[in-house]
């Protein structure tokens, strides 16, 4: 059991989510503060250690981070000061203590121009500020040296906040037709898959484990393959629901290049990630991507 955990970014996709999981298993802790961007702001690297040491955790989860990808290419301090810095500090308070951390990063640390999938100790070559910015967050915090988990994820999306299954209901309702890439593969990983899997690491980790882990939903598609499920899968709980009928339909939904679709960063075509070293250190097996779709859609309050 831990003593006390220290959530950041609970506002946040895997914030609220993992929020909601420590609810549910409390046996994990004895006390969990959580805490939003107005009570830590993760830009000032003096805030953090004042709140770190004010708290004194024995495990700090940091799922918070400058997630804006497009506007991180022209605020790209911000995007540092987040990402890259901020994980350090933390991870040097946490070590003062002798406590631990547990933080997330992503796909675009990867080129994605790779044949078949990532695994966790192939060569890194983001793309993007954004990318660069989580690879340097990784980087600080393993040149600490204190017990650590860094959780690479790709496509997160949830009921709540600014996601693609959210941008994708919202349009289907507006537009009868849809226009989404195709030629981006990955994972679309739940919030609370996420959630789930950290609880089972966290009845599990011991101290001298340390290191990186794909964490993602199984089985691999596109954006485009994405947004016909999500569009599917909604009309198919519509009448249970009692949700309005979408504008859009499947047949509707037209795959397009990267090229049709310009963005100021640079997004990585293969993010397929490979999540055997969990399953093997952890004996955790992530629900299938179209399985986790039907349990968050089930989740959300009738429209």
């Amino acid at each position: 059991m831990y003593k006390k955990i220290l959530l950041t970014g609970v506002n946040g996709q895997v914030g609220r989510a993992l929020q909601q999981a420590f609810s549910e298993h409390d046996a994990l802790f004895s006390e969990l503060v959580c805490l939003d961007r107005s009570q830590l702001d993760l830009s000032d690297p003096q805030a953090i250690r004042a709140v770190v040491q004010a708290i004194k955790p024995d495990l700090i989860i940091n799922p918070a981070a400058y997630t804006a990808v497009d506007k991180a290419e022209t605020e790209p301090e911000l995007a540092y000061a987040i990402n890259a810095v901020a994980p350090g500090v933390l991870a040097e308070e946490a070590a003062k203590l002798g406590a631990r951390l547990i933080h997330f990063s992503t796909d675009y640390v990867y080129a994605g121009n790779k044949v078949g999938i990532y695994v966790e100790d192939d060569a890194t070559a983001p793309l993007s500020v954004y990318g660069k910015s989580k690879l340097a967050g990784e980087q600080a915090i393993r040149a600490v040296g204190l017990p650590h988990l860094i959780f690479r994820t790709s496509w997160v999306y949830g009921a709540y906040g600014k996601n693609f299954l959210n941008t994708i209901l919202r349009l289907a309702k507006e537009r009868e037709q849809l226009r989404i890439v195709g030629d981006q593969a990955g994972a679309p990983t739940s919030s609370h898959s996420i959630a789930n899997a950290i609880v089972q690491v966290l009845g599990q980790w011991q101290g001298d484990v340390s290191g990186v882990y794909h964490l993602v939903n199984a089985g691999f598609t596109t954006w485009h393959g994405f947004a016909t499920a999500i569009v599917e899968e909604c009309s198919r709980l519509q009448s249970v629901k009692g949700w309005q009928p979408l504008k859009a339909q499947v047949e509707n939904i037209q795959a397009i290049t990267t090229e049709e679709y310009p963005t100021p960063a640079t997004r990585p075509a293969n993010s397929c990630l490979d999540c055997t070293r969990l399953a093997k250190d952890f004996s955790i097996t992530m629900p299938s991507w179209r399985d986790a779709l039907i349990a968050e859609l089930k989740a959300l309050p009738s429209n």
